[in-house]
């Protein structure tokens, strides 16, 4: 494996090839975050865009992941595909996406998510189906004609990288590992033992 000057490549190449080959989702990836007393917690979350910036997804302000992501701003991301034999580590600082962002990524959502968005109380307790199915009904209805606005509870948020790190899968395990840490703005490059 050859590395690239900037992760920023590396990555758009490696998840490049990966959309080819993964089955399905290959912008899944693991979040982990920790509450305001530092117990972690991961989930898989979908990658909806990255940049320079940093990497994004989008949820729920009122679940567990956001309240822990407002106590504790920092996170880390884990996209492993199998079917490449790679993974690829990030970890930095978290900041909300804008109202812009979030109202255009959530305009291109099918119509259906729209409406589940509204209609999911995500990670709050349910009573069983036929509630959400119902909540479902009522904003299907609530959003007969015309767009689908964006809830006001649902927005993104960005990974901002401080660290990234790309692995692949080598005989023996005499793995790959580049590691990318950001120092003064510019990106520092070292290989690691497996």
């Amino acid at each position: 494996m050859t590395a690239c000057a900037d992760p920023l490549d590396q990555f758009r190449d490696w998840y490049a090839a990966a959309e080819k080959t993964e089955p399905s989702d290959g912008n899944a990836m693991a979040l982990a975050t920790v509450d305001a007393d530092g117990r972690p917690s991961v989930r898989m979350v979908l990658l909806k865009g990255f940049d320079a910036a940093g990497f994004v997804f989008y949820t729920n302000l009122g679940s567990r992941k956001a309240d822990q992501l407002r106590a504790c701003p920092h996170a880390a991301l884990c996209l492993h595909w199998k079917s490449k034999k790679r993974q690829v580590r990030i970890e930095g600082a978290v900041e909300p996406v804008s109202a812009a962002e979030a109202d255009a990524y959530f305009a291109s959502r099918p119509r259906i998510s729209q409406i589940g968005a509204w209609a999911s109380k995500q990670s709050q307790p349910l009573i069983g189906r036929f509630e959400l199915e119902a909540r479902v009904a009522r904003y299907t209805a609530k959003f007969a004609l015309g767009a689908v606005p964006r809830p006001p509870f649902w927005s993104g948020f960005r990974v901002v990288p401080e660290r990234i790190e790309f692995w692949q899968e080598e005989m023996f395990r005499l793995h790959m590992r580049f590691q990318y840490r950001r120092e003064h703005g510019a990106w520092q490059r070292e290989e690691l033992y497996p």
